[in-house]
């Protein structure tokens, strides 16, 4: 869990739990507020889909 901590020339401060500080483009998040609570996760179901889509390009590329 982040924290907007504050905007800074269109960057967002994220506080994360541990106290450290990340800066990302607030065009990530054009609707983040300070205070605003951010949540970060990883789509393991969508990176799945991707691969598979990558894999069968590259095997329609390097058919014979």
């Amino acid at each position: 869990m982040y924290v907007v901590d504050r905007i800074e020339e269109n960057m967002l401060i994220l506080e994360s739990d541990d106290e450290q500080f990340y800066k990302i483009p607030q065009a990530l998040l054009p609707d983040a507020k300070e205070g605003d609570c951010v949540e970060l996760t990883i789509n393991k179901e969508e990176t799945e889909k991707r691969r598979a889509n990558v894999r069968r390009l590259m095997e329609e590329l390097f058919r014979d």
